[in-house]
């Protein structure tokens, strides 16, 4: 049955496409601007408005379209924070101490302080407990380091600190793989700093430090801005769906390295790595990804490549097969190493339109989760 709209209908419809479907719907993405002068007022106005608008918006959450996590909003109402001192002072001495205090099935949002100094610790967060959150002190960032390796753990489990749990955040921390630089001789030499396979991370002006293998970026949906991210071969493999905004990839290579190593294998599989505004640095001769599963994506957008990066930009894994089923894309790069004229025929210098699914928060449904760093 139609019915004519009145004029307070009009004006509470108004308000809400105004308001709140820009920010929700993903038909219209918050993109990510040209103008990197921009970025970081853009960056602080869409985190600003999601805070403001968290509560307001969790009291509409049954308007159709709009799906506001409630349980994101209701954690971070119940926060509270816990300290880990390496001299006793603070509530725990280790890093995994604090973990295991937080309980199975945790619904707010437990702030892990963690002091300066190296946490010599393999450390897990498993399933059962979201809404964990790693703080350090930006001007003496702590670092969490151990030496597990691939042929001991496993490459999956040798990561220095695992994330398994959902809503996952750290602010300002190392996370380190001090086991040596593979060799070409000894086997079961890769060795993962952090694994997150956990939805909805973010992680703010971390580090990654290893080398081959360093960041195990599993699955799920997550966002790295201002980080710094090192090492060899393979150095940020996975398959998850990941933002990295205005980060830099720093390769320590002694010949060959190669960055990414994306697992997407499947068609329907909804994953990827989209690189924006970041900056590629280091040794070797460098190749932006191999295609360790057939189906890999990875887009670099408005990201500096320097001279390092391999002429050819991209590897099929010596399989031409993966060459024809590979997403490899490069949209507005520049230095030295952006030059598309040698690049591999199955690269992809993307159109704006192509473009476009990649330079916004919504490739990760970010505008749903993204919450600013706590301000401590």
């Amino acid at each position: 049955m139609a019915m004519r709209s009145t004029p307070a209908l009009v004006v509470v419809a108004a308000f809400l496409a105004l308001h709140f479907v820009p920010l929700l719907v993903s038909g219209h993405p918050n993109l990510i601007p040209e103008n990197e002068s921009d970025l970081d007022g853009w960056i602080v106005q869409n985190m600003r408005e999601y805070n403001e608008r968290k509560t307001e918006l969790r009291t509409r959450s049954n308007i159709p379209g709009t799906h506001f996590d409630t349980g994101l909003a209701a954690a971070e109402d119940a926060k509270r924070v816990i300290r880990v001192k390496q001299d006793g002072t603070g509530d725990f001495r280790t890093v995994t101490d604090a973990v295991r205090s937080i309980p199975s099935a945790n619904k707010q949002r437990v702030v892990v302080w963690i002091g300066r100094g190296e946490y010599k610790e393999k450390v897990l967060v498993d399933v059962t407990k979201p809404y964990v959150t790693f703080f350090g002190d930006k001007n003496n960032i702590p670092s969490i380091t151990y030496d597990g390796t691939a042929a001991v753990y496993g490459t999956w489990n040798s990561a220095t600190v695992a994330v398994e749990a959902d809503y996952f955040m750290a602010v300002n921390i190392a996370f380190v793989n001090s086991a040596p630089m593979p060799d070409g001789i000894r086997k079961g030499a890769q060795a993962v700093a952090m694994r997150i396979s956990g939805d909805k991370a973010a992680f703010h002006n971390c580090r990654f430090i290893g080398f081959q293998d360093t960041l195990c970026d599993d699955r799920g949906r997550h966002l790295f801005k201002d980080c710094f991210i090192q090492g060899t071969v393979d150095f940020i493999f996975g398959n998850g769906k990941s933002l990295y905004l205005k980060s830099t990839l720093n390769s320590v290579a002694n010949g060959n390295g190669v960055i990414t190593a994306h697992g997407r294998a499947d068609v329907q599989d909804d994953s990827g790595f989209s690189f924006v505004y970041c900056n590629i640095t280091g040794t070797g001769e460098t190749l932006l990804g191999r295609a360790w599963r057939g189906r890999a994506r990875v887009v670099f957008s408005y990201t500096y490549m320097g001279n390092l990066v391999d002429r050819e930009g991209w590897s099929d894994y010596n399989d031409s097969a993966r060459a024809n089923t590979v997403y490899y894309g490069e949209y507005k790069c520049s230095g030295p190493g952006s030059s598309s004229i040698h690049r591999v025929k199955y690269a992809r210098m993307l159109t704006d339109i192509e473009a476009k699914p990649f330079i916004s928060l919504t490739f990760i449904q970010g505008t749903k989760w993204v919450l600013p760093p706590p301000n401590l």
